[in-house]
């Protein structure tokens, strides 16, 4: 794509079709090609576990994809060998091609002051005994390993037990790969010799040469960003991202735009798709590329978006859990959504249409993406709280 000025519907489309929406959900049940190409795609998934609703990253599967198989996506993620987890966009699954490329940040990991494996007397023996322990038995899960006293926890401190603390730290070292997931969410550790194939473990790639392959990674996964919306999709500082951009436009593999409204100079990658219109409508993951950079979701929909969980009840302005809603190329809406799995119902705890959109033509659209979601997450029944006109709207169509 050779345009150097684009108008912000143009930026959305690309934005958007860079992330899949630009092609509807299968008409059939979605397998293994599906799954694989939405990840491959995205170039990384983050990893997210707080079970409101549903777990983050499955309704970024789902916003794609529509109603699939989760055991099938599970034995796909953890049981073919073609990714992995790792510290990529904080805890995230990546194709396991992306192992060598963080292999600088792997190996540059300290131990962070707050954690409490600081405290522990003979830490390094420790350390050294647990990373035994798995060489000689193999896959262990923090459960597996002999409790440890550790220092006494202040309020607000991580419930994460000792054992936990020193996998983890293996972990971020690379000394440990993360061979599976149990039910109950927690991590299984191995040997990376054991997890992942033993070219890419002998594979050395540079820390700048890492640096610009994960920026054409972000690149083509965003589509279209500033060096700071590149930057943070693998996490990595604008000041270490600039050098290794300037370098990928030497070799075309993005371009310097212009996208009227924007204040920041910006970057399209090449190859890039800009679709005529963006169909149907979904709900997004707090954590979905999409929308994770706040201050690219502003510039790209004008949509002020910050998750409240940790916000007190009183002060919250839109909800504890919180879906942004699209519709074609804009997100229009925003839903606070509960899955209440005692009573098989899905609940509607707040409902809102964004300013400029219509609330009945939102309300409806609404609706029928909530039946589709209850009935993937087999919950029988939807109740809407009616606390404004958009919830008494969509109550009505539910």
């Amino acid at each position: 794509m050779s345009r150097q000025q684009l108008s912000s519907a143009e930026a959305r489309r690309i934005a958007l079709a860079a992330q899949g929406f630009d092609r509807d959900r299968p008409g059939s049940k979605p397998d293994r090609r599906h799954f694989c190409r939405v990840v491959n795609a995205l170039g990384l998934l983050q990893l997210d576990y707080v079970n409101v609703l549903v777990p983050a990253h499955l309704l970024v599967l789902w916003s794609r994809l529509g109603a699939y198989d989760r055991d099938r996506l599970h034995r796909l993620l953890y049981g073919c060998g073609r990714f992995t987890e790792q510290w990529a966009h904080e805890a995230s699954l990546v194709p396991v091609s992306t192992w060598p490329l963080l292999d600088h940040r792997r190996r540059a990991h300290q131990m962070g002051n707050n954690n409490p494996l600081r405290h522990i007397r003979g830490r390094t023996a420790y350390l050294d005994a647990v990373l035994r322990r798995v060489e000689q038995q193999g896959r262990v899960t923090a459960g597996d390993l002999p409790p440890v006293a550790g220092p006494r926890r202040k309020p607000g401190d991580w419930q994460r037990s000792i054992p936990r603390w020193a996998l983890e730290y293996h972990f971020a070292r690379g000394d440990l790969a993360v061979a599976d997931r149990l039910p109950n969410f927690q991590r299984v550790y191995d040997l990376p010799e054991r997890v992942l194939p033993q070219a890419l473990l002998l594979r050395s790639v540079g820390k700048f040469d890492a640096q610009r392959e994960l920026l054409r990674i972000a690149a083509r996964a965003m589509g279209i960003g500033s060096a700071h919306d590149l930057a943070d999709y693998f996490r990595m500082s604008t000041r270490d991202a600039l050098p290794r951009l300037a370098e990928l436009v030497e070799d075309g593999s993005i371009s310097p735009v212009s996208v009227d409204g924007w204040t920041v100079p910006a970057f399209i990658s090449a190859g890039t798709r800009l679709p005529r219109k963006i169909p149907g409508a979904s709900l997004l993951s707090p954590f979905d590329p999409v929308v994770w950079f706040r201050p690219r979701a502003e510039r790209l929909f004008e949509f002020h978006y910050r998750i409240e969980i940790y916000v007190p009840a009183e002060k919250r302005k839109w909800g504890y859990y919180v879906l942004p809603f699209r519709v074609g190329d804009q997100i229009v809406g925003r839903l606070d959504l509960k899955a209440d799995r005692k009573r098989s119902m899905l609940c509607v705890r707040r409902a809102h249409s964004e300013v400029g959109t219509d609330p009945r033509e939102c309300a409806k659209f609404m609706s029928c993406e909530l039946r589709d979601l209850a009935n993937w997450l087999c919950l029988d029944t939807i109740h809407v709280s009616r606390n404004n006109g958009v919830a008494r709207e969509l109550a009505r169509h539910v």
